[in-house]
């Protein structure tokens, strides 16, 4: 088992905070883009395929179908189709005995001749459902004389891209919604009720779902405003979704032709369902759909065969177990989203390679699309799109690019490091062991003088400490250092009192300041500041500044003997002080060194104050109050 430091751990997360921001980022717009439902359009696409996709099944032998073509319509001369024609047809089904006969045909006004005739046999013949569009703008009324049980509305919803997918089983009574007894049912609800009767199946409600349909243990699962793909749908009614009945022929056609010449075989009505409708091209009934793979008019079905699917499914859901469609609650979905939202940049973290990562990410999002389509075979719809947008956009773009470039900065940190190691090695090698080969050679053939062997191992000391401090300096960023007037190179990340020290020590040791050469008593003493209080920028203005101080002393204070720089803290504030006895000048105008004192001291939110002494001298100070810097908590 491998045991990460803790040192390691903060790098992983310094890594994650940098590279994984921009995924994340991305994860969230499209999880707002989704809730907005932008990618509405993008999920029914994905779901139309997975459907179209299914292997195909037998052709389901519970449903007949009795098209009216268009040879039918050219052998009788006349459309719509006379009553006399619907009344005959219906008497011969009857003969052969199916279950129920549906008649997704409007008769609510006469078509003569036969009107009469046909009445008679919606009144004669109790097998018989017939429709009514009951949805505005254009309801329409039920064959006239046919009682409510026998009547189903066929209106079929679509959605905002025009296809139809969902499908309504029941709503309210406009005259009495409360009454659930002169609630309206579909054409497929009753013909279905109808088939699964005969089995001693009833309708009835929804036990883990009151709102829904129920035959025997088979709940019908009830639409949602956010079910699968959708965004704020209307529910209103009980609509479920359409799982089409894939294949080539999922149900037997026969025309009107064939019912009326005989070219059929009887046992394929008896106890089955008869649904009569129109299937002529020129007959506005289609509807748009990309669920199904296999229709005779590419991305079109026409009405009989929409119910008769919607029929099929509910009756192979009960008697076959077929899957219905469902979809998982808006929790679990968007839980998903978010998983699948962090597996790209997981993938960026190891693959650590674009290549690598763009491989991954493809066999990745074909693993997605697999279990999308899995799923779907069992009846659950997922979201898909959402989850390929975030693998598209984070695993082949952001993430993946911040993650590489990351590693790559950490491969030049490496290279740039054995290169300084190396360039080390050259100096030393060119250094301290040249003079270290000399001490050695020496001794071992000659008896090398004890103060000869002293003074080389004094000059041996001096190299290897001089590449120290360059090597310390040299990998100093331009932030990090100061180069001082003398030309010393300042490392800025040391303690602030031993930069004093150091500035006071090389400025006095100028040789192009005049009055410092002949001072007696130097006194130094500077109390410590904690790291806390000072931010690079800081320290440099405070080397700045004592440097400028002493050298107005080397420049103006002529016959100067004694000079005293000093910084002490006293309660909360601390003061930088420079002390001189010169005979000093005088300045009437701000010179562009005052200037850039008080310049130094507003920056610390201090106050600058120059005095002159008598009988002569000059105090310089700075004086400023200790606060913490945010940067350095």
């Amino acid at each position: 088992m491998v045991r990460l430091t803790k040192k390691q751990i903060q790098r992983e997360i310094i890594i994650w905070r940098r590279a994984a921001l921009p995924g994340i980022a991305v994860l969230i717009f499209v999880i707002v883009a989704r809730l907005l439902g932008w990618l509405q359009i993008w999920e029914w696409f994905a779901f139309d395929t997975f459907l179209r996709w299914r292997p195909a099944e037998l052709t389901d032998e519970k449903i007949v179908i009795i098209g009216i073509n268009e040879q039918d319509i050219q052998s009788i001369g006349n459309y719509p189709i006379p009553d006399q024609q619907i009344a005959e047809l219906i008497r011969i089904l009857q003969k052969h005995q199916p279950i129920a006969i549906g008649l997704d045909i409007i008769k609510n006004i006469p078509v003569e001749p036969g009107y009469t005739e046909l009445v008679d046999v919606f009144q004669q013949n109790k097998k018989l459902v017939g429709i009514e569009k009951i949805l505005p703008p254009d309801p329409i009324l039920p064959p006239p004389r046919l009682p409510a049980a026998q009547v189903g509305f066929s209106d079929l919803i679509s959605d905002d891209d025009g296809k139809y997918r969902r499908y309504l089983l029941w709503t309210p009574s406009d005259k009495n919604p409360d009454n659930p007894n002169e609630a309206k049912y579909s054409l497929s609800v009753r013909l279905a009720m109808a088939y699964l009767a005969a089995q001693g199946i009833n309708l009835e409600r929804g036990k883990n779902d009151s709102e829904t349909m129920r035959f025997a243990a088979t709940e019908l699962p009830r639409f949602l405003p956010n079910s699968g793909g959708y965004v704020r749908a209307n529910d209103s009614g009980l609509k479920i979704l359409v799982n089409f009945r894939n294949g080539s022929k999922p149900f037997r056609v026969l025309s009107l032709h064939d019912i009326k010449n005989g070219n059929f075989k009887s046992e394929w009505l008896k106890g089955k369902i008869a649904l009569i409708g129109v299937t002529a091209p020129s007959v506005p009934d289609l509807f748009n759909s990309s669920a199904i793979a296999s229709l005779k008019l590419p991305g079109q079905v026409y009405g009989v065969e929409f119910h008769a699917h919607a029929c099929s499914q509910i009756i192979n859901a009960v008697v076959e177990e077929r899957s219905l469609l469902k979809s998982w609650s808006d929790g679990w979905e968007y839980l998903w989203i978010f998983v699948w939202g962090f597996i790209p940049i997981i993938i960026g973290r190891i693959t650590q390679s674009v290549w690598k990562n763009y491989i991954a990410v493809v066999i990745v999002g074909c693993c997605l699309v697999g279990i999308g389509y899995l799923l779907i075979l069992w009846g659950w719809w997922i979201p898909i799109v959402p989850n390929l947008l975030i693998l598209c956009v984070n695993g082949l773009g952001m993430s993946a690019f911040a993650f590489y470039q990351h590693d790559q900065a950490q491969k030049s940190k490496i290279i740039e490091r054995q290169q300084t190691i190396e360039h080390a090695f050259n100096i030393i090698h060119n250094g301290p062991l040249q003079t270290l080969a000399n001490i050695l050679r020496y001794t071992h053939t000659h008896r090398l003088p004890q103060e000869e062997l002293t003074l080389q191992l004094e000059k041996l000391n001096y190299e290897i400490r001089a590449i120290g401090e360059y090597l310390k300096i040299e990998a100093l960023s331009p932030d990090e250092s100061l180069r001082l007037g003398s030309g010393l190179k300042l490392d800025l990340k040391r303690p602030m009192h031993e930069l004093f020290y150091e500035v006071y020590t090389s400025t006095l040791e100028r040789s192009d300041l005049e009055y410092l050469k002949n001072i007696k008593v130097k006194i130094r003493t500077f109390d410590p500041i904690d790291y806390i209080y000072l931010t690079l920028e800081n320290k440099q203005g405070l080397c700045l500044f004592l440097e400028e101080a002493l050298c107005n002393v080397g420049k103006h204070a002529k016959g100067v003997k004694n000079i005293e720089a000093t910084g002490i803290e006293d309660q909360g504030l601390y003061t930088l002080k420079i002390k001189d006895n010169g005979s000093g000048t005088v300045f009437y105008s701000e010179s562009k060194g005052t200037k850039q004192l008080k310049s130094i001291a507003k920056n610390l939110k201090g106050n600058f104050k120059r005095d002159f002494l008598v009988p002569g001298g000059t105090t310089c100070e700075i004086t400023w109050k200790l606060t913490k810097n945010k940067t350095n908590n």
